[in-house]
Order: C-alpha cells, then sequence, then structure tokens
C-alpha cells in the first residue's frame, strides 16, 4: 500500500482555483519533493495531507487513513514541520519538547534529539533567545519526537547556514535509512536534488512533471554553458553563439547541444580581443535548470490568495 495516495485533488478559494487535478503517490520509505513557485498549490496540496483544510474533491489517503477525519491514530503515526510555526516563548528547548513529547504513544528521548538537531548547547535556553535558525531546528525536532512513522517538512531549512544545512539533510537521510516516509517541500533545488527519490513540479495547481531529479534533469537537451566577462565589456559584443545568454548571478548561462562549437566560438572571441573569461564552465543540466525551464515566467511570479488564510496557496 502506498503511504500516500492523492487521485483528482481540488482546492478552490472563491473563484481561485490552487490545486486543480492533482494526483501522485508516495511509496513508503520514500523522500518526496513538492517542488513550485510561490503560489503553485504545494502549502495547499501539503494541509490537505495533512488534515488541515479539506479538499473540495478527489480522494486523499495517508498511511491509509483520510486525513479529513482527525483520527486520534492518525495523528499519532505522524510528524509535521510548518514554515511558521509558534511557540510559548517563555519554555526553554528542553520543556517544550518534553511537552511535545508527551503527546504521543512513541517518544524519541529528548535528550538524544537534541543533540541529533544541533541544540545541546541551547537545552536550557529559553525559546525567545533562539536565533531564526535555531527555533527552525527546534521545529524540526517538534515534528520528530512523536517518533513518526511518516514526516512533512515544509521548507524545513529556511534560515539555516551551509553547515546547518548539511546537518539537517543528513537527519533526512537518517530518517529514509530507519524506513520513515517523507514529503518535503523546499525552495532549494539543491536540497530536492541531493535529497528526493523523486520529486513533483506544481505550476498555477497543476503537476507539471514528476519523476527522479536524474529523469527530470535528463529530459533537458544539452548541457549549459557558464561564464563570466570583464566589466565595461557589454555582453552585445559576443559573437553568435547559437542561442541568447541570459543573465544568471555575476555572469551569463546558455543551453547547448553543440556545447564544443558554442566554447570555440567564446575562446575565438576572447583570444581575438585579449580578454579573459573567468568562471568558464561546462556542465550537465541540474535539477534547479529542469525546474526553472518546466515552471518558466511563473518562476518569478508569486500568485497570492488573500481568500486563502495566511495568503499562501
Amino acid at each position: 500500500m502506498a503511504a500516500v495516495e492523492v487521485r483528482d485533488l481540488r482546492k478552490s478559494y472563491g473563484d481561485l482555483t490552487v490545486v486543480d487535478g492533482v494526483s501522485f503517490t508516495v511509496e513508503p520509505g520514500e523522500v518526496f519533493a513538492l517542488l513550485g513557485p510561490n503560489g503553485a498549490g504545494k502549502t495547499t496540496t501539503v494541509e490537505i495531507l495533512e488534515g488541515h483544510r479539506r479538499a473540495d474533491s478527489g480522494t486523499v489517503s495517508v498511511l491509509g487513513s483520510d486525513p479529513a477525519m482527525h483520527e486520534r491514530g492518525f495523528l499519532e503515526r505522524i510528524g509535521i514541520v510548518l514554515q511558521d510555526a509558534g511557540f510559548d516563548e517563555d519554555f526553554t528547548v528542553a520543556e517544550l519538547l518534553v511537552l511535545q513529547r508527551g503527546l504521543y504513544p512513541r517518544r524519541l528521548a529528548v535528550d538524544a534529539l537534541i543533540g541529533q538537531v544541533g541544540l545541546a548547547e541551547k537545552r536550557n535556553a529559553r525559546v525567545k533567545t533562539l536565533s531564526g535558525g535555531q527555533r527552525r531546528r527546534l521545529d524540526l525536532a517538534l515534528g520528530l519526537v512523536g517518533d513518526p512513522e511518516m514526516l512533512f517538512l515544509d521548507e524545513p531549512t529556511t534560515g539555516f547556514d551551509p553547515s546547518a544545512r548539511h546537518h539537517a539533510w543528513g537527519l533526512v537521510e537518517g530518517l529514509r535509512d530507519l524506513g520513515k516516509t517523507v514529503l518535503l517541500t523546499t525552495h532549494y533545488l539543491d536540497e530536492a536534488e541531493h535529497l528526493a527519490d523523486r520529486v513533483a513540479v506544481m505550476v498555477q495547481g497543476r503537476i507539471v512533471a514528476m519523476g527522479t531529479p536524474t529523469e527530470l534533469t535528463s529530459a533537458q537537451r544539452g548541457v549549459v554553458v557558464s561564464f563570466r566577462i570583464p566589466r565595461g565589456v557589454p555582453v552585445t559584443s559576443l559573437p553568435e553563439l547559437g542561442c541568447t545568454p541570459v543573465p544568471e548571478g555575476a555572469g551569463w548561462t546558455l543551453s547547448t547541444v553543440h556545447p564544443a562549437a558554442v566554447l570555440h566560438a567564446l575562446s575565438g572571441w576572447a583570444l581575438e580581443h585579449g580578454i579573459e573569461l573567468p568562471a568558464l564552465e561546462v556542465r550537465r543540466p541540474s535539477l534547479e535548470d529542469a525546474y526553472l525551464a518546466l515552471v518558466g515566467p511563473a518562476a518569478g511570479v508569486e500568485r497570492e490568495d488573500a481568500s486563502a488564510p495566511g495568503g499562501r496557496a
């Protein structure tokens, strides 16, 4: 039996449809990432799976239960890490975890969990003294303290420094090794590529692609060439490359099925004009490249829904 089974899920707020016929399954022990731009319908979909919202139509099964029924047995088997959880600011880290732990029949040891999420030095610190990244670590600990069979992670590493992010990735990989099922939403495409067994991309309420990260990146033709040009050299002076470079960070990037020809044209132009091309690189498409190709203009658009509580879709 699938850990999660969603069939033709639909949800609207007034005239705005935020989830439009979504279907997917998540297998037991799988890390499944749901990706998409702001307003794509990810949060609404996940909240229906958690039982926080009701679908207008379609069927949803999580661990064999209908989340909308709010059965105690179901709630005891899942863990949830929200984007923005509310805490009693006067509790200490340990006190809050002990309180949450008491709600579950299966429980993890508090001190061991505090160490796992990197809060050992903050064990007796009050929540109001924690930094944003430390609060996210506490969020993660609260989601895990009931030893859930399935964990929902909504943007779990927002506010983490690179070291903390990689530590959190290790925790998620450890959950997979223990046979736990994880449904992840994230705007960090490298995070999804590193952690997810499969990925679904949502755009305007619909799933536009689904598969392993390798399957999605393999669907992109050609390779990516990236480079920088010296300050003061206009991009319009570049030679004909067969496709138009687009800005990326401090440099330029393009996708091509003829990388040798592009490199020949670029290097010949640079030698002719006595110009160096810093950071010249040729690489296979990443999940981020595949995602941007799938999402297109929606990548830069936030579709805020004032009808949805919290303004998120």
